[in-house]
């Protein structure tokens, strides 16, 4: 088995219900083949760079999957026939990153800024 980060962007008009029932067929495909996937991030609705298919914001999805070459070829296929994901890309990587994704951690290194800047202004 080969590892691999999968990410892929959906539409802006999906809702968050959606989404998350788009990464479960995906999970649901990458089991059916004798995968598994080790860890799903759910990135939020995010501005794109440009637009794609009129899009200019989407919903970004991280899997961190262990399959083999024929199961990511099945997941890729069927990404490419669905109308709700705008772009997908899958890397393969030497071994899975078990914390959060760099994405993630800047999103709760702002949280973590935040909550220190009003720790420290109710100590003074």
């Amino acid at each position: 088995m080969r590892f691999y980060e999968l990410v892929f962007i959906a539409r802006q008009d999906l809702t968050p219900a959606q989404v998350e029932g788009l990464a479960r067929h995906y999970t649901g495909v990458i089991k059916e083949f004798g995968g598994d996937v080790k860890k799903t991030e759910f990135c939020g609705l995010r501005q794109l760079a440009y637009a794609i298919k009129k899009n200019t914001r989407g919903y970004y999805v991280l899997l961190n999957v262990e399959a083999g070459h024929d199961c990511m070829k099945e997941v890729e296929r069927q990404m490419k026939i669905s109308e709700d994901i705008l772009r997908h890309l899958a890397v393969r990587v030497p071994t899975l990153n078990h914390e959060p994704s760099p994405l993630m951690q800047q999103r709760n290194y702002k949280d973590e800024i935040s909550r220190k800047a009003d720790d420290d202004f109710i100590e003074d």
